[in-house]
């Protein structure tokens, strides 16, 4: 097996004898693997570890499994945190989530649309109906705009506004990006760093979305144009409870309501952590604590300017209120972004579209989500969940969506820390955390928080896949340079192999991003 191979898969047999080999790494029953996270990351790095028939414990501070990738259910009916689409170029993890998932993942067509200046817009675009609703007027605004962006000297490209706006034009960015964006974050898109968007728009372009949109996107080429996904049959949290159920069988240990509360550090190792109020020792340990709870809870303290840097990274919070209406005054799309101003709510998900299975058999209405992003403490996140659902429903109403009086039911579901900020010092304090953590010998950071990069599911567990083959199989990936976003746009790149070349960009050119 060469060192870039994946673990390969193991029936229940070969599982067997694995449990009975010599101790691999040091890993034994008085020194598991114990994995802080009990989200998609911190469960697959779990799961493989226990299909090799491996002692591993996986926290979970909640009372439940797939972070912010889980699934609520109220009366039968199903909520996800957000919308989650299984779509990745990474075949170690599409053949994951089918060897979890089995006849149960579903194969869904897209319908999403962009509620803008009172018009639904379908997205991806489709040219003629783009036409029809921008009018002449201002489709030649967008067009002169898109030239001057394309002729003048490109300048600086620090921020997100920048960036969008030298490849779309400053009208398309105002109309497309900005509102949108600055609701997402809570700050101007001048404050956004570029990165954000090399990241997550990365690969499309003025005539790559222009072709799309009188062509199509054959091939899936452009990953955030897709036409289909999988999906769990019963939302994404099926994936994860899935997932527990296997590790379970396979002898690891899931724990709910763990939280841990103290890693103890001695001779560059972690030697000792406090969950849920019992003391493990750990021979490594796995983590997709937010860094800035990591350097918080390590004793003894970790350098003074590793907590500096750790206080100042930031997060963007998130509140999702769940209503249910009847389904004819639902609407056909999985989700529709908002960028509409004078309503607060981001994006609305209808999750009967994702799978008819989010509703309970025979009834005639729709799980709706609400999407709004915060800051915790702020006016938004402190709001009674009463006043919530009653605003959630007035929004929806103004949004010609549904009616107020029409909802039958609402709830209020709230995620701290769920997206890292890009900003102006992001990247160096992430790189002033990660040299500290090079000195622990036995620590992986991985997934969304564990890097503070924001990505998606594949990404995350691809991260953890990469800590579990320098656990087992001695390899050096670096984890901090893995990311599935590139593989979706560089034509150069093997699939296998994504981590190697991160997206380059002026302020990625730093130890954050490269391999060592």
């Amino acid at each position: 097996m060469t060192d870039d191979q994946p673990i390969s898969p193991r029936d229940e047999a070969d599982t067997e004898v694995a449990r009975d080999r010599q101790p691999v790494a040091g890993i034994t029953p008085e020194r598991p693997v114990v994995v802080i996270g009990g989200g998609p990351a911190g469960l697959t790095a779990g799961y493989l570890l226990a299909k090799q028939g491996l002692p591993v414990i996986v926290l979970e501070s909640t009372d439940q499994v797939g972070g912010i990738a889980r699934t609520e259910v109220r009366d039968g009916y199903r909520f996800d945190l957000g919308g989650h689409r299984f779509f990745t170029k990474v075949k170690e993890v599409d053949d994951l989530w089918h060897e979890i998932m089995k006849e149960e993942f579903l194969k869904r067509p897209r319908k999403s649309r962009i509620y803008y200046n009172n018009k639904f817009f379908e997205y991806p675009l489709d040219g003629m109906d783009v036409i029809r609703k921008l009018g002449p007027v201002e489709l030649v605004r967008c067009f002169v705009s898109y030239l001057w962006a394309a002729i003048k000297p490109k300048g600086r490209e620090d921020t997100f506004e920048q960036w969008v706006s030298n490849r779309f034009g400053k009208r398309l960015f105002t109309i497309f990006f900005k509102t949108y964006s600055e609701k997402l974050w809570g700050v101007p898109t001048s404050e956004i760093r570029s990165e954000f968007a090399a990241q997550r728009i990365k690969g499309l372009s003025f005539f790559s979305a222009a072709k799309s949109a009188f062509f199509g996107n054959k091939g899936n080429k452009i990953k955030s144009l897709i036409s289909e996904f999988n999906y769990p049959r019963y939302g994404p949290g099926q994936m994860w409870e899935q997932m527990t159920e296997d590790i379970r069988a396979h002898g690891g240990e899931v724990r709910l309501n763990a939280p841990v509360t103290r890693l103890r550090i001695d001779g560059g190792r972690v030697v000792e952590l406090v969950a849920g109020g019992e003391t493990l020792t750990p021979s490594h340990v796995i983590s997709s604590l937010p860094l800035r709870t990591t350097v918080g809870i390590t004793e003894p303290e970790a350098p003074l300017e590793v907590r500096d840097a750790a206080r100042g990274l930031r997060y963007r919070d998130y509140l999702t209120v769940a209503l249910v209406v009847p389904e004819s005054r639902s609407f056909p799309d999985n989700w529709i972004y908002i960028h509409q101003p004078g309503v607060q709510v981001l994006r609305i998900q209808n999750f009967k579209s994702w799978s008819p299975w989010m509703v309970p058999e025979g009834e005639t209405a729709s799980s709706i989500g609400m999407e709004y992003f915060c800051f915790e403490g702020d006016d938004l996140w402190n709001m009674r969940d009463d006043d919530l659902v009653t605003m959630a429903g007035q929004e929806i109403e103004k949004l010609h969506l549904a009616e107020a009086a029409k909802v039958r039911f609402g709830f209020v579901e709230r995620v701290h820390k769920a997206y890292p900020i890009y900003d102006e010092r992001y990247a160096e304090r992430v790189a002033t955390i990660r040299s500290w953590l090079e000195t622990i010998a036995n620590i992986a950071q991985v997934g969304r928080n564990g890097l503070h990069r924001y990505n998606n599911s594949d990404h995350s567990m691809l991260t953890a896949m990469r800590a579990v083959d320098n656990i087992l199989l001695g390899t050096n990936h670096d984890i901090w340079a893995v990311n599935a976003e590139s593989v979706y746009h560089e034509e150069h790149q093997d699939n296998e192999e994504p981590y190697r070349n991160p997206p380059s960009t002026p302020a990625m050119e730093q130890p954050l991003a490269s391999e060592r």
